[in-house]
């Protein structure tokens, strides 16, 4: 019965929206644009239309009526590329997270694109000059430009999550990826590892940057030399982590010298790894410690049970969201430092000390 008072109200409401522009002598669709966008219509028309909807007692909805008056209710999410990210469950732990936020905050969550190409770039660029949305939260470290029209220029608030943009101007959100990394690599140390195996992500990627500077500032602190850590990857995007895995387990197999540990800077780089080099007969960890990146669920799961640095998702979108409320009204004001929420350490089985 509500379901079908609703239906009732949505038919009443764009028959009223024809009466409305009838009766002002303007198209439907200037109605609606009236609405959504009211910059976009004259003071004379926009007068004349709201004189209309008055004499007819046309109420638009809750949506129409928030644009009208520039206070949408929506939050736009820009994902760095599409929504799959293997197993690492990432973006969607971030998604929840950010959601659940912003409900408790009364607002609403747009995935404003599943792909980073020109069209999706443009759509952006509209919802964010149109007033469709209120704010932006970016997983991106490249804001949506297309024929001179930038996200940075649109008058949004806007942060990024899980990359430092601070040096863009924008407010940021992060979890202590070189600590993180240089901490886990330390323990390695303690427990006898001399030898490293590095899974990374692409070369100049924010997070293959910091984690990898992680790497290096603890074999130097114990004393060794960068040579300690062979890499392999830098081409293929995190996305992209069960394909890098494979990789790296083939360029392992092809050392005269192997490594007695193995950091890979993703979940889903450890798990195909780990499968590929299981196959060769090696034992984890007896033969070879691996720890990883992220903190997925699954990583409790795999065999053996998988050591990973887990990210504060649910902390960091808490923190997004609040700074993004908190711009709302206000003009942007550039962040000096980002954020940082620090990860979690989980050591289980995949990590022992070296046989020799």
């Amino acid at each position: 019965m509500n379901r079908n008072r609703d239906v009732a109200v949505e038919e009443q409401s764009g028959a009223l929206m024809a009466d409305v522009a009838r009766l002002a002598g303007v198209a439907i669709s200037t109605v609606s644009r009236a609405l959504a966008n009211p910059g976009r219509v004259n003071e004379k028309t926009r007068a004349k239309i709201n004189a209309a909807a008055k004499q007819l007692g046309y109420t638009p909805n809750a949506m129409a009526r928030g644009l009208r008056v520039g206070k949408s209710n929506i939050i736009m999410i820009i994902l760095p590329g599409s929504l799959y990210y293997g197993v690492s469950q990432i973006i969607p732990q971030v998604l929840q997270s950010i959601n659940k936020s912003l409900i408790q905050g009364g607002y609403n969550l747009m995935i404003a694109n599943l792909d980073r190409d020109e069209i999706s770039e443009r759509h952006i660029l509209d919802l964010a000059f149109g007033g469709s949305v209120r704010g932006a939260i970016i997983l991106s470290s490249k804001l949506p430009e297309v024929d001179g029209r930038s996200l940075a220029s649109s008058g949004l608030p806007i942060v990024s999550m899980l990359l430092d943009m601070s040096d863009a101007g924008l407010q940021s959100v992060v979890t202590n990826d070189r600590e993180a990394v240089r901490d886990v690599t330390a323990e390695l140390i303690r427990l006898g590892h001399r030898r490293f195996f590095y899974l990374a992500g692409p070369e100049g990627n924010y997070h293959d940057v910091e984690r990898y500077g992680g790497v290096l500032e603890a074999l130097e602190a114990a004393g060794l030399s960068k040579e300690a850590v062979r890499r392999s990857g830098g081409r293929l995007d995190y996305q992209h982590g069960f394909d890098i895995g494979v990789q790296a387990a083939d360029d392992f197999a092809g050392l005269d010298e192997k490594p007695t540990a193995v950091i890979a800077t993703s979940d889903d780089m450890a798990i195909s790894f780990v499968s590929c080099i299981k196959r060769t007969g090696l034992s984890i960890p007896d033969d070879l410690s691996v720890v990883s990146f992220d903190g997925s669920p699954v990583c409790e799961f795999s065999s053996p049970p998988l050591s990973t640095i887990e990210q504060p998702v649910e902390e960091m979108g808490r923190a997004a969201v609040d700074l993004l409320l908190d711009a709302l009204g206000q003009s942007q004001t550039p962040a000096s430092a980002p954020t940082v929420i620090r990860s979690r350490l989980i050591l289980r089985e995949s990590v022992a000390p070296p046989k020799s």
